[in-house]
């Protein structure tokens, strides 16, 4: 199994988008593991290129950039 860090962030962003949208239709994705450590690897990988993650909009305009 691959470790986060060997996938492109292009494609965890997709994957983390996909599935924070769906959050409101399958609530059980609000207790997943999955979804939170993805989360908090691309909120590390976004801080490191100086993006306020706790700005909503900065947030989203790094993940859909």
């Amino acid at each position: 199994m691959k470790n986060l860090t060997e996938y492109s962030l292009s494609e965890l962003k997709l994957i983390y988008s996909l599935l924070h949208s769906q959050v409101l239709e399958q609530p059980a994705l609000m207790d997943s593991n999955l979804l939170q450590d993805l989360q908090s690897f691309l909120q590390t990988q976004a801080t490191r290129e100086n993006i306020d993650v706790s700005t909503h909009a900065e947030w989203a305009a790094w993940l859909n950039n």
